[in-house]
C-alpha cells in the first residue's frame, strides 16, 4: 500500500491518453513531397510513407509505438512496475525517433518517390507530434513515479551528450570509407581503422605521436603537480615580504589567455634553440600549469593551522609538515591537480601547432589528428581520425572514472576537520 500511494496519481491518469495518440500520430503524412501543399495527407504523401523501403526503416517507430501503447493502458490501474515499464518504452520510442530522424534523408532520397532532394522542412507535422508525445509521456511517467526533477534533466542532457560519442565509436568500426554518409549505422563493420593507426605510419605516425603525448603528459604532469602545490603551500601558511603582491601579480598573469603569448614564447624557445622538441612543450605547458596555484592554495587554507603548530613544537620544520602532515591531509587537491595538469597537454592543440610547425615526428594526438582531417586527407582518413579520437578518450575517460570522488572534492573544497 505504501509504495502505491508514492505515485503520483494526477499525473498517471494522462499517460494512457497519450499512450492511445502515440499510434495515432501515423495517421499523419511523415514527409511533404515537395511542390504538393496541404498538412500532410496527400495521397503522395502517404505512399511514401508507407512505401516498401520505408516500411522497413520506419519498423522501429511502429514497434515504439505500439509497446509505449500496450504499456500505457497498463497504468489505468498505476503501479511502479507498469509505470516504469512505460517510461522504458517511451525513452525507446524518443531514441528510434532521433535515429529516424538522422536517417530520413537517406529513406526519403532512395525511395525514389521524391521529385526533388529531401530536406529536413519535408518532415511533416505527424513525425513532430510523434516526438512531443513520446518525450511528454515520458515525463509524466516520471512525476507519476516521484522521480525529482533534477533527474529528468540530467537523463535528457545526459542523452543528448551521449549520441555524439556513440556516433563517433560506430564510425571508427565503419568499413566505407569518406567523411560523410547519408545513413547513421555503418552498413559495414571493421577493425582495420584501429590497425591501420598504427601499421602504416608513413605520413601519420599515430604510434609516435600517442607515445609523445604520454611522454610530455606524464612528465608535466609530474612537475606541474609538485610545483602547484609547493608554491600554495609556501603562499597558504608562510608570510613573507612581497607575499601579497606575488600572488596578486600570479593571479592578474593568469586571467590573459595563454595563446596572447605563444608568438613571443615561440621565439624565445628558438633563441635558446628548443623550438620543435618536447622539451619545449613540457616548460609551457609547466609554466601556464604553475599559475593555477589558487584553488590548491584555497584547499590548504581549510586544513587547521593547529597541525602545523603541533608539528612545529614536536621539532618538524616546514619541509617535514608539508611532506609528513599537509600532503597526507590534502588528497582531493593533489588528485584535482594532478588531473588538470595531466589533461591540458594531452587536449593541447594550439601551442603544439605553433611551436612544432612542419616537425610531424614531435606532434601530439591532437595537432596529428587534426592533419588528418585537412583537405587532401579527409577522404582517406576520416575513420581513421574517428578511430584515434576514441583511443585518445579511452585513457581520460578512465581516469575519471577512477578518481571521480576524489576530483570532486578537490573543486569543492574541503579538508580536515577539527
Amino acid at each position: 500500500m505504501n509504495k502505491q500511494r508514492a505515485i503520483h496519481r494526477k499525473s498517471a491518469r494522462f499517460i494512457p491518453l497519450l499512450a492511445l495518440l502515440l499510434p495515432m500520430s501515423f495517421l499523419l503524412s511523415f514527409i511533404k513531397v515537395p511542390g504538393i501543399d496541404g498538412l500532410g495527407f496527400s495521397s503522395s504523401g502517404l505512399s511514401l510513407l508507407f512505401s516498401g523501403l520505408n516500411i522497413i526503416n520506419l519498423l522501429p517507430l511502429f514497434i515504439t509505438a505500439a509497446l509505449s501503447f500496450f504499456f500505457g493502458l497498463l497504468t489505468l490501474r498505476p503501479t511502479r512496475a507498469n509505470l516504469r515499464l512505460t517510461a522504458s518504452a517511451f525513452t525507446l520510442s524518443i531514441l528510434v525517433f532521433i535515429y529516424t530522424l538522422l536517417s530520413a534523408k537517406s529513406m526519403a532520397d532512395a525511395s525514389g518517390l521524391l521529385p526533388a532532394p529531401f530536406l529536413v522542412k519535408h518532415l511533416q507535422f505527424g513525425f513532430w507530434l510523434y516526438f512531443l508525445l513520446a518525450f511528454l509521456g515520458l515525463i509524466l511517467s516520471l512525476i507519476a513515479l516521484r522521480q525529482p526533477s533534477t533527474y529528468i534533466v540530467l537523463t535528457a542532457m545526459a542523452a543528448i551528450w551521449l549520441l555524439p560519442i556513440i556516433w563517433l565509436i560506430m564510425t571508427s568500426f565503419r568499413a566505407e570509407r569518406g567523411a560523410y554518409t547519408p545513413y547513421i549505422i555503418p552498413k559495414g563493420w571493421t577493425l582495420d581503422n584501429y590497425i591501420r593507426l598504427f601499421t602504416q605510419t608513413n605520413q601519420f605516425n599515430f604510434a609516435r605521436w600517442y607515445l609523445n603525448t604520454l611522454f610530455v603528459s606524464v612528465i608535466t604532469c609530474a612537475a606541474t603537480t609538485m610545483m602547484v602545490l609547493m608554491i600554495s603551500f609556501t603562499f597558504s601558511r608562510l608570510r613573507f615580504p612581497s607575499r601579497r603582491l606575488l600572488m596578486n601579480i600570479g593571479l592578474v598573469v593568469a586571467m590573459f589567455p595563454g595563446f596572447m603569448s605563444m608568438i613571443a614564447v615561440y621565439h624565445i624557445l628558438k633563441a635558446v634553440g628548443l623550438a620543435k622538441s618536447l622539451i619545449s612543450l613540457i616548460l609551457v605547458y609547466t609554466g601556464g600549469g604553475i599559475l593555477n596555484y589558487t584553488i590548491a592554495k584555497g584547499f590548504f587554507d581549510t586544513i587547521p593551522r593547529s597541525l602545523d603548530e603541533a608539528a612545529t613544537i614536536d621539532g618538524a620544520t616546514k619541509n617535514t609538515v608539508f611532506w609528513r602532515i599537509t600532503l597526507p591531509s590534502s588528497k582531493p587537491i593533489v588528485v584535482y591537480t594532478a588531473i588538470t595538469a595531466f589533461i591540458a597537454p594531452w587536449v593541447d592543440f594550439i601551442f603544439v601547432s605553433v611551436i612544432m610547425k612542419d616537425d610531424y615526428a614531435n606532434y601530439t594526438v591532437a595537432l596529428g589528428l587534426f592533419r588528418m582531417l585537412e583537405r587532401e586527407h579527409i577522404y582517406e582518413y576520416f575513420t581513421r581520425f574517428t578511430a584515434g579520437a576514441v583511443l585518445v578518450a579511452i585513457p581520460i575517460t578512465l581516469l575519471f572514472i577512477k578518481i571521480q570522488k576524489f576530483y570532486v572534492e578537490g573543486v569543492t573544497g574541503g579538508a580536515v576537520k577539527g
